[in-house]
Parts: C-alpha cells; structure tokens; sequence
C-alpha cells in the first residue's frame, strides 16, 4: 500500500484558532508567511498585523459568539480580517463571491451576522452599493467595513443609515484605542469547542445550510492534512481557491499558518497570471479542481515560464482523468500529487490518496480515510456493505459537522444519532480500504469546483413568465468537468439567450445553465415524480435504450 512522504517533524499545533497566528510567529517568525502585491509579510508581521485587526473588532463592539460575514475576494485584507475577529471569539460566515445580492443577503440574514466585511470595485461590482440598494432585509447587520476602496465611509446616496460604513483603515485605527491586555484576555477565553465558523452550503431543496464548524475540529483536522499531502516549511503555496470555500480558507490559509508555508493569493483566476506568478515567486504548491491544471496545460505560452520549482499539486472536487495525473507529473514537473475528497459537513476532508500513488489509484480513487476518520458504505435499508458494493458513504470521526444551524430537522437527517454523517455519495471500498466515489444520491453537480444544485437553478427557471416546467441536469465538460443543462416546458417561444440572461441576473454565473432545451413535457412516473435519468442521457447525447 502506496503511504505518503515522511515529513518534518513540526511544533504541536495550537488549541484554537485565536491562537493560530502567534503559534506561527513563534514557530516560523522570520519566514515570509505572505506575498500580496508589493506587500511581503513575515509570519511575526502577519502576527501583529492579525492582532491590530483584532483589536478593531473589539473596538467596533464584536462580542464573543457574534457573526461577522465576509464577502471579499482573497486578499491579506480578508486573511487579517478574518483571523483578527475570530481571534476575539467570533463566528465567521463566508460569502460567496458569485452571489448576487439576494443570495448574499439570505445568508447575512439567518447567519445573523452583525458585520460585514466586503469591498468596492471587485470586478466592476461595488459590493456595499449592491447589497444596501437592493433593498434586501439584511437583518442583525449593524456595521460594514470596506476592505478595499478609497470611497468608503457614507452609504450609498440613498440609503439610510440602517448600517454603519468603515473604510478598513479607519477600522483599525479605532482598535488602537484598545488595550492589548483586553485581546489577549478575548483570545485566552476562546475554546476548543466554540464555534469557529458557519459555512452555507446549498441542499437539494435549494435552501442553504449553515454548517458549524468548531476550532478544535479545523485545527486538528488541517494539522493532518497538512502533514498527509506534505506541506513543510518553505513551501510557496498560490492560493488560487477562493476563501469563501473551505478549500481556500482552510486548506489554504489555516494550513499555511499551521506548517509556516507562504501564502500567494490570487483574487481571480487568470491563466496568464498564474504563469507569470508561478515562474516569478517560485510556487512549490498549487492545489484546485481539474480545469486550473487543464488551463495551464493548454496555454500556448506555458513553455515560456519556469515552473521548475513546483513539487506539489492537488486536485480533486471533479473527475479526474489518469492523464491529467501523468500530465501534472511530465509536463508541469511535479513530482508530488494528490487527490482527496470531503464535503463542508465533514470539514471539507474525508480522505486523501498518497501523493506518491500511481496515476490510476490517483484518477480513480480518493484515496484512504484520514487517521481516526471511519468511513462504511451503506445499503438504502442501512445496511453496512463488503469491500467492493456501492452504496452511499458514510462518515463518522471528530471533524464531522456539529449540525446546521437553526436547522434540527435537516441536521437530524444528515448526522444520525451514533454519529455517522450520511454524505449523499454513492461510493465503493476496494480490498485496500481505498475510497471511489461513483456517483450521488443528490443531484448535485460540480462547476469547475464549485456545488450546483438543480433545485435552487429549476426554482428560479419557474419564475420565468414562460416556463410552466423545468428540470436541470449535469453533463460532462471537459474544461469545468460538469455544466447544468436546462430542460424547460414553455407557453411560448422562448430563446437560450433570454433565459441565460434570466438565471444569470438571479444567479451566481457558476450555476447557470450552459444549455438549454424546450420539450413538450418532461418524464415522470405514474405519481409525478420526475424521472431525471433519461434527462441526464439526452444531456450526454447518448440515445434512449428501448426495449
């Protein structure tokens, strides 16, 4: 059996996540934890800068257990911001950049956030212009802080005053004010089993869920994964997923922080960026789903750059083909690549596949539960089933979800009373104990990395004067791995370019429909439950078997 690398030996991993960036300091101090621009911080800067935007939390009235939303692209704004608040005991709830205003703001409103961390001017959008003037109810929000742009400090012309405005310079000159034996106090009474953060990840019902996640629970789980894909000191890691995920944030930010690897964030992902940077900065990791190893692959002016000082890639959240496996390895010259799989109710890790496994075991697994990590395939009755049957995988260990919030219903169904999370995938066990997912339960898909559920994307197809039916379905592609294609039942014609622009102005881009087609009626048993495996061959192109 294929075992991962031996790794340096490192310092034992903090309690809590309020006390992350100190132990990084101390153990790593001198060593460039960060590369932003022109902005190239130490882990002690990074350190004191962590604690500066700690004390501006409290200064801004955040209480222990509050939620502070942050609705920003990767930057060393979102780092500090993020760090710094949950390091006087608050709870973060990360946006996705891609909503639209509505989707941003349901989650600012149940979360309960009290703060918001956003920007002006991310890719043309002014993000507190768009979420102020939407007329959204945002709830519990009383303060926003604008982490980049000039123009902060009023609300758009407009808008009443319902939330304060911060320019993130004046957020932390006001923690100046604050004592630093007042921080420490706020970190020290941090615990292992607070929460430390609350992910929304979407249900097939198309309602998101907020998943809970405590620091003991990320610290120990990114300590061994760390260690299992072999980050060590030194290491020069482009961030290129984004933090909103837990991908980026944890897999990205808190690993970093825990092995002394330097951070490279990349707001957005431009092939002929990540090129430049690559060659320039000498990025020894770089870790997302297939299509960012496929675009480097393919660009003509990749010969151009030198790559020579990548060692490790990650990849997984899609199929993988063995060849991008053996292409990563010949062709980008890394020697280290691992797959892995899990869901942001178990942490975001499940299990991880050695990064010396031969190419077929990487493709087509992924790979072995992480230590103390149990992981059984079960039949519909649920029934633990033998090495070698499908069945839906089921996960059980420390790092699974506490529950979603204010959710008991749906937390009861997904976490059963001894502990075992039903993750909704269908996947086999082989003879070695590696795991193969094969197929879901739900109907979930994923875009280029990114969760896309038919339910959320048919609601909204509804909405449309037109359409009296509509089902959505994943297919194959082989840039994104998976794209939503639309089956719609009109009362009138109606083109692919008007419902494009339909979903795409009440939908993030990634969960639009890449295509579109009109039927007279779509397929459903005798007790109208629609039937989307037919759907799902038509998408593919293949034909419908008759008997």
């Amino acid at each position: 059996m294929s075992s991962p690398r031996q790794t340096p030996q490192h310092p034992a991993p903090p309690a809590t996540l309020a006390r992350l960036p100190a132990f990084a300091a101390a153990a790593y101090g001198d060593l460039e934890a960060l590369a932003d621009g022109e902005v190239r911080w130490t882990f002690a800067r990074l350190d004191a800068e962590i604690a500066g935007a700690a004390r501006a939390a409290v200064a801004l009235g955040v209480r222990p257990g509050d939620r502070v939303a942050l609705w920003a692209p990767n930057s060393r704004q979102w780092i500090t911001a993020a760090l710094g608040a949950v390091g006087v005991g608050a709870v973060l709830v990360p946006v996705n950049t891609r909503y639209k205003p509505a989707e941003a703001a349901d989650v600012i409103r149940r979360s309960g956030a009290r703060v918001l961390f956003t920007e002006r001017g991310f890719l043309g959008t002014d993000y507190v212009e768009a979420l102020h003037g939407s007329g959204e109810d945002l709830g519990a929000l009383a303060a926003t802080v604008v982490l980049r742009d000039a123009g902060a400090g009023t609300p758009p012309a407009g808008e009443p005053a319902r939330s304060s405005v911060h320019s993130w310079e004046a957020y932390l000159r006001a923690g100046e004010r604050v004592p630093e034996r007042e921080r420490l106090a706020r970190l020290a009474a941090v615990r292992p089993t607070d929460l430390s953060d609350i992910l929304y990840t979407s249900g097939t019902t198309g309602r998101s869920k907020g998943v809970m996640t405590t620091h003991g629970q990320s610290v120990r789980l990114y300590d061994s994964w760390s260690r299992l894909v072999t980050l060590r000191p030194g290491d020069r890691y482009l961030l290129v997923n984004p933090f909103f995920h837990t991908f980026g944030y944890k897999a990205g930010v808190l690993a970093c922080l825990l092995r002394g690897v330097t951070m490279l964030p990349e707001a957005v992902y431009d092939t002929d960026r990540i090129l430049h940077r690559m060659a320039t900065e000498r990025v020894s990791c770089l870790m997302g789903p297939p299509t960012v190893f496929h675009g480097l692959l393919e660009h003509p002016g990749r010969a151009a750059h030198d790559l020579s000082a990548l060692r490790l890639a990650g990849t997984g959240a899609a199929t993988v083909p063995t060849a991008l496996v053996e292409r990563i390895r010949g062709e980008l010259g890394a020697p280290d690549v691992f797959t892995a799989y899990g869901l942001t109710e178990s942490g975001g890790v499940v299990s991880v596949c050695p990064t010396d496994a031969d190419a077929m075991t990487l493709a087509h697994t992924v790979g072995l539960p992480l230590p103390d990590t149990e992981v059984r395939i079960t039949d519909p009755l649920g029934r633990v089933l033998p090495a070698g049957e499908p069945g839906e995988v089921q996960v059980r260990g420390y790092h699974v979800t506490t529950g979603y919030l204010d959710d008991p219903a749906s937390t009861a169904e997904a976490v059963l009373a001894d502990g075992w999370l039903r993750t909704g995938d269908i996947g086999v066990l082989d003879a070695r104990g590696y795991l193969a997912i094969t197929d879901r339960l739900k109907d979930m898909y994923v875009v280029g990395g990114f969760n896309a559920y038919p339910a959320e994307v048919e609601n909204v197809l509804l909405t449309h004067p037109a359409i009296t039916d509509a089902a959505v379905v994943g297919a194959p592609d082989e840039r994104l791995g998976e794209v939503g294609v639309a089956f719609v039942v009109t009362t009138e014609p109606v083109t692919a370019a008007q419902l494009t622009a339909w979903t795409r102005e009440r939908l993030a881009n990634f969960k639009v429909p890449r295509r579109f087609t009109t039927v007279a009626e779509l397929p459903r048993n005798a007790g109208g439950k629609l039937q989307k495996a037919p759907l799902r061959r038509a998408a593919r192109g293949e034909r419908e078997e008759r008997s």
